[in-house]
């Protein structure tokens, strides 16, 4: 019989327009693999379910992550920022014990960190982080108790207002993963 209880879901942010790389970061290729895509496998070999988020006339990055079994949904609004895409993909998976908000642009997070932010969560953390050499990185888990403020997340922000507010109860997890504060900007940042 399938368990039916709500799970922790991953959500991707991918629906940002990649400017500063001159555009198409998301499916430029890193050792072979689109950039979006290999941080959606991360998120998926931690074994979470993935909502990817991606802008509209995103048909490419789209076909590529439900290959890689996302589920993805398109925000309209995303040019109004990641706050916004975040509380689309909130809307999607509202039942959701919790979510692990990861950005499209960190494809080298390892599986095992993110996995341990996962853990966190189920163990009834409201919001927990990785810690690398005392730097915050992502992703970052939210319990369900904070639903409502993360749909009610808009701009550019994402969901840092709602880190603040909480932030005594951010439970930090120290790694030894450099991934969790490396991003991509610029095509000089190629390479994990």
């Amino acid at each position: 019989m399938k368990d039916s209880s709500p799970r922790v879901v991953g959500v991707l942010l991918a629906a940002g327009a990649g400017s500063r790389f001159g555009g198409g970061k998301l499916l430029h290729p890193l050792d072979g693999v689109p950039i979006g895509v290999r941080s959606a496998r991360n998120l998926i070999a931690s074994g979470l379910p993935v909502t990817a988020v991606v802008r509209p006339g995103s048909d490419e990055l789209r076909r590529l992550l439900e290959q890689a079994h996302c589920t993805v949904t398109e925000c309209a609004d995303a040019a109004d920022g990641m706050g916004v895409s975040l509380a689309h993909a909130i809307a999607q998976s509202c039942e959701a014990a919790g979510w692990v908000v990861a950005l499209a642009d960190m494809p080298c997070i390892r599986p095992q960190t993110i996995k341990r932010i996962v853990d966190a969560i189920q163990e009834g953390a409201v919001i927990a982080a990785p810690e690398y050499h005392g730097e915050r990185g992502h992703p970052v888990g939210f319990s369900a108790t904070l639903r409502d403020e993360l749909l009610s997340c808009s701009g550019d922000e994402g969901a840092r207002a709602v880190i603040l507010k909480h932030r005594a109860q951010l439970g930090l997890i120290a790694c030894d993963d450099p991934g969790v504060v490396y991003d991509i900007d610029s095509h000089s940042d190629l390479g994990c």
